[in-house]
């Protein structure tokens, strides 16, 4: 007696799929769209500017995370010199030499270098400024004080400087998002001031008393 059921045959897997191509560890090219932001000075990249791609991966997947060439340059040398070295960009993309972006990065050093050491006072070099509390131009030869203030970046939280009038130092203190201590203030501006004891005295004196 034969068995009149028949047996499925297997179904066919059919051909693999492609796998995806494997993305390069960095890749240099001008921006699709003006969607993308730079990770270093977060800002916008606008489209056809060069950016630089670093790849990451992450829990959600494999990608590459954006910064103006330039930026790249100034803060992270290295992936720069990298990408460059792959090579990350394709023939014909007209990219700045590197020893131009070398050149970025040994000048944005050499500023940090020179940098004061937040708070100090100085004499206003123009008339250009503004206060960042009371929005008031401060005028040319007047003590112009830079204090710190906390700024948002994302979920990071970091003190830049801001320009404010003498008469003005005494209410920035208090404002919650200042960075700046009322204990020691005289001392750390006497310390990080270019300018003569005298200076910063006469400076104090605009400034008035300070509540600790």
């Amino acid at each position: 007696m034969t068995d009149d059921a028949s047996t499925p045959a297997p179904e066919s897997a059919g051909p693999p799929e492609p796998a995806e191509p494997e993305l390069a560890p960095y890749l240099i090219e001008e921006a699709r769209s003006s969607r993308s932001r730079c990770r270093t000075c977060r800002k916008k990249i606008e489209k056809g500017k060069l950016r630089l791609g670093v790849l990451l991966e992450g829990p959600y997947g494999t990608g590459y995370i954006w910064h103006h060439l330039t930026c790249a340059a100034r803060r992270r040398l290295e992936d720069v010199e990298a990408a460059y070295a792959q090579p990350a960009f394709e023939e014909g993309l007209k990219v700045p030499s590197i020893e131009k972006l070398r050149g970025l990065q040994e000048k944005a050093e050499k500023e940090r270098a020179e940098r004061k050491e937040l708070p100090y006072v100085e004499k206003a070099p123009t008339g250009r400024s503004k206060c960042k509390h009371c929005g008031e131009g401060i005028e040319q030869d007047s003590f112009r004080v830079v204090l710190g203030r906390e700024v948002e970046f994302g979920s990071q939280v970091r003190t830049g400087p801001i320009n404010v009038h003498a008469k003005c130092v005494a209410d920035e203190l208090d404002a919650e998002d200042c960075a700046t201590e009322v204990e020691g203030f005289a001392a750390a501006l006497h310390a990080h001031s270019g300018l003569d004891a005298a200076a910063v005295d006469a400076a104090l004196a605009e400034i008035g008393p300070l509540d600790s």
